[in-house]
């Protein structure tokens, strides 16, 4: 396997200790009360909302962390063995936009977009794992999150990453899980979800934010802490510094997870993007988030934590060849770099819209990647000298033996096009990427039967969602 490396280990210990520095002498803002008594218990020390973590509290933590997660399917069956450099590439979640799939048209989201991108998803063999790609907008707004997890629940099998809004939807999130798994002691067994929080750069840590950290502990589901930096924004300018942010902030939310159960799955990752100066806007397709993004896999693989980390995301807003390379670099960069959960395969426009024909042509770039990645085999039946001595100077080896044997293997063969040249193209209707993109997903949107829920189950999560909109409701 062909492996890129970004930092030196010597280069990664200055990152983690710089970090380390920064909780010991700088501290950061903990807006739970319920969390820093935990904190101060755990060896902290607390001055009102300000916390200051030693490194042996920090190193205490740790150890405790596992340093693999199985993720199982739907059905309980092992779908991701989160760690070392296992890479799982999923869609991306909250998008307001949505690239319509019958027209292109940008649109507002909706929860049969999460739909749809769970039935796209579960048909598509690259993608592993299923984020909505919307925040839906068709429903009351403060329960988008339970919406998406009830529509994406019902169509893939596949293991699912969310969010959630607050403590109070997020117990419902995982009541939903439950419904289908049978219990939450049972979610806890075999979890087909990773459910994430995240902080707010630079070195705050909203109630909101903890509190669902704590949730998902007190539940013993896998749990991802990452924060999102603007470089130049919220977070500093240079990569080194804003690596340094983040890993200080995941590990805030580490500690307080081991803390409060030593050995629940927690799962790490940077994510940052640079403010671009000119138009004020943090670009995906950058080669510093991409940068940011390798160190973080690397980081969290050299501390032996599961990593969150992102490709595919493309700043474009149409499917054309900006969003080919932009997605195609950070695809290969991320799975050479070791990343684990690898999300945001179907951004488009910075993050504000979401799109399915997007996904399905990262689809075919990972299968691409995942090519590259695997190097070249280097067995004697590969090396096949035997078969060169046999077939000498001037011979052919297309009607051989090995060559059937090894041509479906070794040769990666793409699924979205065919290698034809100009004439054939012609023939076959001058068909470029993007509508060889649109006829597939309207041919899986029309075609693909993902596994139905039982009766029985469909009733326990309808009446989840039911009860969550009483609730808001009697807010008013």
């Amino acid at each position: 396997m062909i492996k890129i490396e970004v930092l030196q280990p010597e280069e990664i210990e200055k990152i983690i200790e710089n970090a380390y520095r920064v909780l010991e002498e700088i501290g950061v803002k903990v807006s739970c009360k319920e969390a820093l008594k935990i904190y101060e218990e755990f060896g902290c020390t607390v001055e009102k909302r300000m916390v200051k973590i030693p490194r042996e509290v920090v190193k205490k933590a740790l150890s405790t962390v596992p340093e693999y997660i199985t993720i199982y399917d739907r059905d309980g069956n092992p779908a991701m063995e989160l760690g070392g450099r296992n890479s799982y590439y999923g869609s991306g979640p909250t998008c307001t936009n949505f690239m319509d799939t019958k027209t292109g048209e940008r649109r507002m989201s909706t929860k049969q977009d999460a739909a749809d991108t769970a039935l796209v998803a579960d048909a598509l063999e690259n993608i592993d794992f299923v984020m909505s790609l919307v925040t839906e907008q068709d429903y009351t707004p403060k329960l988008a999150d339970v919406h998406e997890v009830d529509a994406m629940l019902r169509n893939t099998t596949k293991p699912i990453a969310t969010w959630a809004n607050n403590k109070e939807n997020l117990e419902e999130v995982i009541d939903l899980f439950a419904a289908v798994k049978g219990g939450r002691d049972k979610l806890a067994e075999k979890p087909n979800v990773v459910i994430y929080s995240e902080p707010t750069t630079p070195l705050t840590h909203t109630r909101d934010a903890i509190e669902k950290v704590m949730v998902l502990a007190e539940n013993r589901v896998p749990c991802l802490y990452t924060p999102g930096i603007i470089m130049g924004g919220t977070g500093p300018v240079t990569m080194a510094a804003t690596l340094t942010i983040g890993i200080a902030e995941y590990f805030t939310g580490m500690v307080l997870h081991q803390a409060i159960a030593p050995g629940a799955p927690f799962i790490g990752g940077v994510g940052a993007s640079p403010m671009d100066m000119k138009t004020m806007t943090p670009p995906y397709g950058a080669p510093e988030s991409y940068l940011v993004e390798s160190a973080s896999n690397e980081i969290f693989r050299y501390l032996h934590i599961p990593n969150f980390g992102l490709a595919g995301a493309t700043d474009s807003v149409v499917l054309d060849s900006r969003a080919g390379w932009e997605s195609a670099f950070s695809i290969l960069l991320s799975k050479g770099t070791g990343g684990n959960l690898i999300h945001d395969i179907g951004f488009m426009d910075y993050g504000l819209t979401g799109s399915i024909q997007h996904m399905v042509m990262c689809n075919e770039i990972i299968g691409m990647s995942n090519k590259i990645l695997q190097g070249i085999n280097m067995d004697e039946d590969s090396l096949a000298f035997d078969l060169i001595k046999e077939v000498g100077p001037g011979g052919q080896f297309i009607s051989n033996r090995h060559t059937f044997k090894h041509f479906k293997k070794d040769i990666w063969q793409p699924k979205m096009f065919d290698r034809v040249d100009y004439d054939g193209w012609v023939r076959q209707g001058s068909r470029q990427m993007s509508q060889i993109v649109q006829e597939k997903t309207e041919e899986i949107l029309a075609n693909h039967v993902p596994t139905p829920l039982s009766d029985e189950v469909m009733a326990q999560m309808d009446a989840i969602v039911a009860k969550a909109e009483e609730r808001i409701a009697a807010k008013g």
